[in-house]
């Protein structure tokens, strides 16, 4: 009878020791998307801070591409405005098409190109959409975590009771940022 009675107190004291371990993983991983959306957040805002300096740049340069400095500047507006991680992904899309289009306009300006401001601009744009890559990487995987956590049995459970939702990835939008590079080396 005594064993009995101290399996029962065990599991008395297990079971919601267990269930306090998985809240605290759920916990720590929803954090991890906090901070990993933060670090996104934090690069998309540099980018977009230097879409005006480019803008100006580019203006003195190629006076009679107003098209493609509208759309370069409505991109950056969306950008900056979004809420979700799904407006995020789409308007960083439309902002990294729109850079594309502003340098493939710098083509056909070689004194734009050799301009020192401008290469310091995509230098800079460069390194941003690096740190941004990277950014989303940690994200994803933190997201990952998150989702697995709250599907997976028995943390499942405890992630139905406190009402943990499951987190959206970090998407490409842009089909051209998807697309692999064509390589033609009979040129």
């Amino acid at each position: 009878m005594d064993v009995i009675l101290y399996i029962l107190l065990a599991l008395v004291v297990a079971v919601p020791l267990y269930g306090i371990i998985l809240y605290n993983r759920l916990v720590a991983a929803r954090n991890l998307v906090e901070e990993g959306w933060s670090g996104i957040d934090v690069q998309l805002r540099r980018r977009a801070n230097l879409v005006p300096n480019l803008i100006e740049t580019v203006k003195g340069y190629a006076a009679y591409e107003k098209g493609v400095l509208e759309e370069l500047t409505a991109a950056r507006a969306a950008a900056t405005r979004a809420g979700s991680v799904a407006e995020a992904g789409q308007a960083t899309s439309a902002l990294s098409a729109a850079l594309r289009h502003v340098f493939a306009l710098a083509e056909a300006y070689p004194e734009l190109q050799a301009d020192d401001n401008f290469r310091q601009l995509q230098s800079q744009l460069a390194e941003i959409e690096d740190a941004i890559q990277k950014a989303r990487r940690y994200y994803n995987g933190a997201v990952r975590r998150l989702n697995t956590l709250i599907e997976v049995f028995p943390s499942n459970i405890v992630a139905r009771q406190f009402g943990f939702q499951r987190a959206e990835y970090f998407e490409i939008e842009d089909e051209g940022e998807r697309a692999v590079p064509k390589v033609d080396f009979e040129q």
